[in-house]
């Protein structure tokens, strides 16, 4: 398929798709034309990075699974390298989670102890204006 038919059948761009072969994660095959040429393994291939990339990995993470997909393992996360990087998104979502926890705490502290306020201001916010 050409690039076009790639980008569409992805979901991307074929922008996107240069910038993946320019990065080294996609290789083109060139037909008689000159034009860019890609199968069906190129497909599942960018499939998988637009689908960590969703997951919000860095593009450089999706490497490990690319070169896992190209070695010819029908999962890119089959292999070692990409099972690291997993771990390495865990930890960093579990971080996250935890300083997002801790400033739920925070607003949830700030909130009780605005709602015990005396006095009490009597404004209130109607259609985005204080009256």
């Amino acid at each position: 398929m050409r690039i076009g038919e790639l980008a569409e059948r992805a979901g991307t761009t074929t922008r996107t798709l240069r910038y993946y072969e320019a990065r080294g994660l996609l290789t083109a095959r060139r037909a008689g034309n000159g034009y860019r040429a890609y199968g069906e393994a190129d497909l599942h291939l960018v499939r998988q990075i637009r689908l960590l990339q969703d997951f919000g990995f860095e593009l450089e993470d999706t490497r490990p699974f690319v070169e896992c997909l190209q070695a010819g393992h029908p999962a890119g996360d089959s292999c070692a390298a990409s099972l690291d990087v997993y771990r390495r998104k865990l930890a960093e979502l579990d971080d996250c989670l935890a300083r997002l926890g801790a400033v739920r705490e925070q607003v949830a502290a700030q909130l009780a102890r605005a709602e015990q306020a005396n006095p009490r201001c009597e404004l209130t916010l109607t259609e985005g204006t204080v009256s």
